[in-house]
């Protein structure tokens, strides 16, 4: 039986977690049995140890199993989520949110995880809600959504109950100014099992770490990636004002390198192209995208992402080739539609 105790001294050595102790690990944490602050020091010496891979995906496996089950499995297979790690604090537009109605029009389910803002001023959540998206729809609302939209979004604090045991304790280390592994297991949780994922890390070292996760979680297809805007800094998307990071797991593990936007066909943009704001200054951005306009670069980004997770679900041979036709669903009125869609259908 795991002890939080016994293995916080034991991280504080540097030692790593066998799987069997991460099991233990992450049930005591899902529990009520320790307390906050016992729970607190051992996050923290695992975050100041730093969590291997193999740590994360038995985190993760935990959690997958303690998430509320949305009963998706006659999308699940041939479905994809776009998701990033955030804390990158780069400022940018939320890609994902708008890349997942690009792959929806194209015919892809997508089923999209996330949250509110916690280190920008919009999360995707956020987004979502103000396209007119219901956050806290039941199971069976999201079912009829995947049918009737070609997407669902998963609000992560709806689907996992285990986490309202361990919100608090990551509060008291937040405002101690600490990370924990909780900060990265997001991505990786989505309550959907999409088979495919595009996942977005905040750093070169996450990227793999996140990358090996995945393969230890048996992912289908996927693709991690991370945008460097300058050395040290970065962003967690695949950009068309970034060199940018990528590796493929599952199908796709032979991917791994540098992708630049000229060697995917795309004029290289300046960041300030793909920035962000709060709630009401990205829904502006969002549906000018969505008539046609907006910044270029935002929209090469959000046309390469969406070509990404069409390769990556299966859907479209190569990258490259689809791009223009990413592009076309956003700006030729597809998305707009979609949105509109979207306003009816949680409306009635």
């Amino acid at each position: 039986m795991a002890n939080l105790v016994i293995l916080t001294r034991s991280l504080a050595s540097g030692r790593d977690m066998n799987p069997d102790e991460v099991r233990g690990a992450a049930a005591l944490l899902a529990s009520e049995g320790p307390s906050d602050e016992v729970k607190a020091q051992f996050l923290s010496a695992l975050s100041r140890k730093g969590e291997t891979s193999a740590e994360v995906a038995g985190f993760a496996e935990v959690f997958r199993g303690l998430a509320t089950d949305p009963g998706m499995a006659q999308w699940a297979p041939r479905a994809v989520d776009i998701v990033g790690t955030g804390g990158d604090h780069a400022g940018g537009f939320n890609v994902s949110s708008l890349v997942t109605l690009v792959v929806a029009c194209a015919g892809v389910p997508v089923m999209k995880h996330g949250n509110r803002g916690i280190t920008s001023k919009c999360g995707s959540a956020d987004l979502f809600a103000a396209l007119g998206v219901d956050l806290e729809a039941p199971a069976g609302r999201l079912r009829e959504a995947m049918s009737a939209l070609g997407y669902a979004f998963f609000f992560a604090p709806a689907w996992h109950p285990a986490f309202r045991r361990i919100g608090p304790v990551r509060k008291l280390l937040a405002a101690r100014g600490e990370r924990t592994v909780f900060n990265v297991l997001g991505p990786l949780l989505n309550p959907g099992r999409p088979a495919g994922i595009v996942l977005g890390a905040a750093s070169p070292p996450l990227l793999e770490k996140l990358a090996d996760a995945l393969e230890a979680l048996g992912t289908t297809a996927g693709l991690a990636v991370h945008g460097i805007l300058s050395p040290g800094k970065g962003i967690d998307e695949l950009t068309s004002a970034t060199h940018n990071l990528v590796r493929g797991v599952g199908r796709l593990r032979s991917v791994r390198g540098e992708w630049t936007p000229q060697s995917l066909g795309l004029e290289a943009a300046p960041f300030a192209d793909i920035a962000g704001g709060d709630v009401p200054a990205n829904l502006a951005i969002a549906e000018a995208l969505a008539s046609g306009g907006g910044p270029r670069g935002l929209a090469d980004t959000i046309a390469l992402n969406g070509a990404v997770a069409l390769w990556v679900a299966g859907a479209r041979a190569d990258v490259r080739g689809s791009i223009g036709e990413a592009r076309e669903l956003l700006l030729g009125g597809a998305v707009k539609r979609k949105i509109s869609d979207t306003r009816d259908f949680y409306s009635t």
